[in-house]
């Protein structure tokens, strides 16, 4: 599409992609959503992005990202017709990390229907700017439309998001200092005289006014990613006190060549059966241990112990919500440890070249990202995060250890080893 060209879209749930090419010396991007009314949104609730990934209607929501062999793509999920009928526009930004789109190659916004068919696509041509909206749908006589925009700012996403009226979390200036004192030999104002004192019958008193609300908090644009050099983080000075955090695994969908067709004679791509499981392994503060995963069915519990649920078994990667597993942040008081790990259940012998991602998603506060793609070993388990209960704040600690069982030992078997859980294993299956 050129830009300010439109297309008509279906009133339905839309996948939205932001993808560009990776590469030595290439920014990160994310994708972002901003309803709007008049222009401008009506709390910093309507806006959508890593460190709020849904909004509260479930009309817009952000999926996350995905690598396929070096094209990146960040997602937006858009479900038209669920979006509030005072919402006039939904714009479709996207922000540079580290540097400038002229530094992002193949930038591109493109907009599918619930069967995967294209309806729009525009590629970008962003230069210095820092933020770009790309797109942006819109209501014309009951209907939605998608446009083409392609305005860019270099404030960067802050930038972008105050312009829609969106309230920032930034470092507060300090106060100013106050003036020099006085010269020497400076006459200075004293108090002024006293006068007599008058009697004065007392003022009737009217009741206070009620105190103001308090204001809503800033938006924190803030993201975490352990390194060896900064391997672990405070959940609770990343805003992460409370309610559902979600852990959630993706990876690509591999294709290979299955042979020749036995009718027309020629060759066809076909999934591989490449199955991988996010598990996790916890130790309560009561002494109980236990493991949250597929296999046997062990799918945990959210709202009683361990306070960890796995929501289902993913055995394609395809799907663009992957495989998640919710940890209960109103009971951390209950956990001692926590350990994720992912296992290849079947379809490959080493997470190399598999572009698996993990990323840890509080309710509030600053996500956690982990890949997948350092592995160098026949690895079969990796161990991602340690968290652990330091006097009441959980602390994620990076692990990337990739694991290699030893013949006939099971990987779960294999974790339990490495970090000394102590568990009493038997075979299971999905």
């Amino acid at each position: 599409m050129p830009k300010g060209s439109n297309v008509p879209v279906p009133t339905a749930a839309l996948r939205v992609e932001v993808g560009w090419r990776s590469g030595p010396g290439v920014p990160d991007a994310d994708a972002s959503a901003l309803l709007l009314v008049s222009g401008k949104v009506r709390s910093d609730g309507d806006f959508v992005f890593y460190n709020q990934p849904a909004h509260s209607s479930g009309a817009v929501r952000h999926e996350g990202k995905s690598d396929s062999g070096g094209q990146v793509t960040d997602t937006l999920i858009a479900d038209l017709a669920r979006v509030e009928t005072a919402i006039e526009t939904i714009v479709l930004a996207a922000s540079a990390d580290g540097g400038t789109f002229g530094q992002v190659p193949g930038l591109y916004i493109r907009v599918l229907d619930a069967q995967g068919t294209e309806i729009a696509r525009f590629d970008s041509a962003a230069t210095v700017e820092t933020a770009f909206v790309l797109g942006e749908f819109y209501r014309r006589q009951g209907a939605w439309k998608f446009r083409a925009v392609g305005q860019g700012y270099s404030s960067g996403l802050a930038g972008l998001a105050t312009d829609y009226g969106i309230t920032v979390d930034e470092p507060q200036q300090k106060a100013s200092p106050a003036g020099p004192p006085p010269a020497p030999g400076t006459r200075v104002a004293g108090p002024p005289p006293v006068s007599p004192p008058v009697t004065v019958p007392p003022p009737v008193m009217a009741p206070p006014p009620a105190p103001p609300a308090a204001p809503p908090a800033p938006v924190r644009l803030t993201k975490v990613t352990l390194t060896k050099e900064s391997p672990s983080v405070s959940l609770s000075k990343q805003g992460g006190t409370g309610g559902a955090m979600r852990v959630n695994l993706n990876w690509e969908v591999r294709k290979q060549f299955s042979g020749w067709g036995s009718k027309r004679g020629r060759a066809v791509a076909m999934h591989a059966d490449l199955d991988l499981d996010l598990c996790a392994l916890y130790e309560l503060s009561d002494g109980r241990k236990g493991v949250v995963q597929a296999l046997g069915n062990a799918f945990g519990s959210l709202h009683q112990p361990p306070y960890i649920h796995l929501d289902g078994d993913d055995r394609t990667g395809g799907t663009a919500s992957g495989e998640n597993l919710s940890v209960n942040l109103d009971h951390k008081q209950s956990f001692r440890r926590i350990l994720i790990f992912v296992t290849i259940y079947e379809g490959a012998r080493s997470f190399a070249d598999l572009h698996a991602t993990v990323t840890l998603q509080p309710l509030n506060g600053a996500p956690i990202d982990f890949s997948l793609d350092e592995c160098t070993v026949p690895s079969t388990v990796c161990a991602l995060a340690l968290i652990t209960n330091n006097g009441g704040d959980l602390v994620v600690q990076r692990e990337a250890r990739y694991l290699i069982p030893e013949r006939g030992v099971s990987p779960q078997r294999t974790v339990d080893y490495a970090y000394g859980w102590g568990m009493n294993w038997t075979p299971g299956r999905k």
